[in-house]
């Protein structure tokens, strides 16, 4: 999924621009929970102190719950994009109701989260869930219900356009848009293209306030190697 992912946001990506598609050391395989989403963020922190040794210029979060996205940005000297907000913008630029369709029916109560956080509650029509697990996607019966769930999000809740609530489902984004009729927003493709804009006009995550990087303090037990250090204001797994 990871290697999916990567060739998803290469398709968008402008000429010059590097994609590097990489996953955490630590964490749940997928993410379909709180206690996934929390277990997930060290590992994704881990990912923004490389990519900063690296010097990266920006980074999208490959995951529509947009986990750990506010620590990211208080470590990260670029932006940083979660595909949530990403794809929720660009759903609103194309069209004035949107449903997202995402896995399970558990995490649809995160999406809406995220819908009222960014500021799109009256243009969110509906939240739909094809239940079919993160690493089931790839089965073509999986799919199948997947483009049912979509095509039902137009017929039955007025979309006019549809978001894909998963970055597992990136690669299927323009076989929907085919078969429904509508436009269909991957979050991997407008995240990257978003990361690119914003590092065009030399836009980063502010220096001062909430974003500010973390103060410098101990960590103890298994995340001893994540303490800030005032010499080291970046993580280091």
């Amino acid at each position: 999924m990871t290697d999916l992912i990567g060739r998803s946001a290469r398709v968008v990506a402008a000429a010059g621009t590097f994609v590097d598609a990489v996953q955490p050391t630590m964490g749940p395989a997928s993410i379909e929970s709180h206690y996934e989403e929390a277990l997930a963020v060290p590992g994704l922190l881990e990912q923004i102190a490389l990519g900063e040794a690296e010097g990266v210029d920006a980074y999208v979060v490959a995951c529509f719950g947009d986990p750990g996205v506010d620590a990211a940005r208080e470590l990260a000297s670029g932006p940083v994009i979660g595909i949530a907000e990403a794809a929720m913008h660009a759903a609103a630029l194309v069209g004035r109701r949107f449903a997202v369709v995402t896995t399970l029916g558990r995490t649809t109560a995160r999406a809406r989260e995220l819908v009222d956080r960014y500021g799109f509650r009256d243009a969110c029509v509906a939240i739909r869930a094809c239940e079919v697990p993160v690493l089931a996607l790839e089965d073509p019966r999986a799919r199948t219900r997947l483009v049912d769930e979509c095509r039902r999000a137009v017929e039955q809740d007025g979309a006019d356009v549809v978001v894909l609530g998963c970055a597992g489902m990136a690669e299927l984004c323009a076989v929907i848009a085919d078969e429904i009729g509508v436009p269909v927003v991957d979050g991997v493709a407008a995240g990257t293209v978003l990361a690119q804009s914003l590092v065009a006009l030399g836009l980063r995550p502010a220096a001062a306030g909430e974003y500010a990087a973390p103060p410098a303090k101990p960590m103890a037990g298994l995340l001893a190697g994540f303490a800030i250090r005032a010499d080291a204001p970046v993580a280091v797994a």
